[in-house]
């Protein structure tokens, strides 16, 4: 390579397919958040906060 030819610049990031590693790894973990169902509550925590909302008249 000549000194007159412009040499490439890294990618401050992979590409993959057009998209960017940081990209594609918040996607996942979007996605997981979604589709993961939620937990059950603690069955301790539940009664306590039972016992605190006002009863409805």
């Amino acid at each position: 390579m000549s000194a007159t030819e412009k040499r490439s610049q890294p990618q401050p990031y992979a590409l993959v397919g057009g998209v960017s590693m940081r990209d594609l790894l918040a996607s996942c973990a979007a996605a997981e958040a979604v589709s993961t169902p939620p937990r059950v509550p603690d069955p301790g925590t539940a009664r306590a906060a039972a016992a605190e909302r006002p009863q409805a008249a």
